[in-house]
């Protein structure tokens, strides 16, 4: 099993799902704490644990995260739920624009729109998100994705904008 997977399975087993501290986000660059989510520091998102996904690089304008949908996401029709696509995707779209922000500041989801090109089955195994920043601006921030499964082949792209923000005090 992989490392991001055993700990989701850890996190489970604890019940320790968590958030990043408002005051880490005054003192730490978006890079940094996309970071420390990767190494433990803080422990893994809630909805990760849901979705079964999780952040596993991250570099200034990249991120990429590792997913694995199960039977507990299809929809009525046998496919993974186009929600399980989308939500990896904004995951990833979003953090790409956040490893760009300065300590102090923060940036939240304006839009995004999601093309789903093939089904997402279960079983297919691990399944990538690669999100890229393409703009990067004072206040508004673009950035493009791609969720692809183990063969290479693209299953979902998108892009998002995001609303850069400053934090307070």
């Amino acid at each position: 099993m992989s490392e991001w997977r055993e700990r989701l399975e850890q996190a489970r087993r604890s019940g320790e799902f968590g958030t990043i501290p408002m005051a880490d986000v005054s003192r730490f660059t978006g890079l940094d704490l996309m970071r420390r989510i990767i190494d433990g520091t803080y422990p893994p998102p809630s909805i990760g644990g849901a979705l079964n996904f999780a952040l596993t690089e991250a570099e200034e304008g990249r991120v990429v995260f590792t997913g694995w949908p199960t039977e507990a996401h299809l929809n009525p029709m046998g496919t993974v739920h186009g929600g399980w696509a989308a939500t990896i995707m904004d995951s990833a779209l979003a953090c790409a624009v956040h490893t760009t922000c300065a300590a102090g500041e923060a940036s939240t989801t304006v839009e995004f729109k999601v093309n789903l090109v093939r089904p997402v089955l279960p079983g297919m195994g691990e399944l990538a998100c690669e999100g890229r920043v393409v703009h990067r601006g004072r206040n508004l921030a673009v950035s493009e994705a791609t969720l692809k499964g183990p063969d290479g082949r693209t299953l979902a792209f998108g892009t998002e904008t995001c609303s850069i923000l400053r934090m307070p005090g």
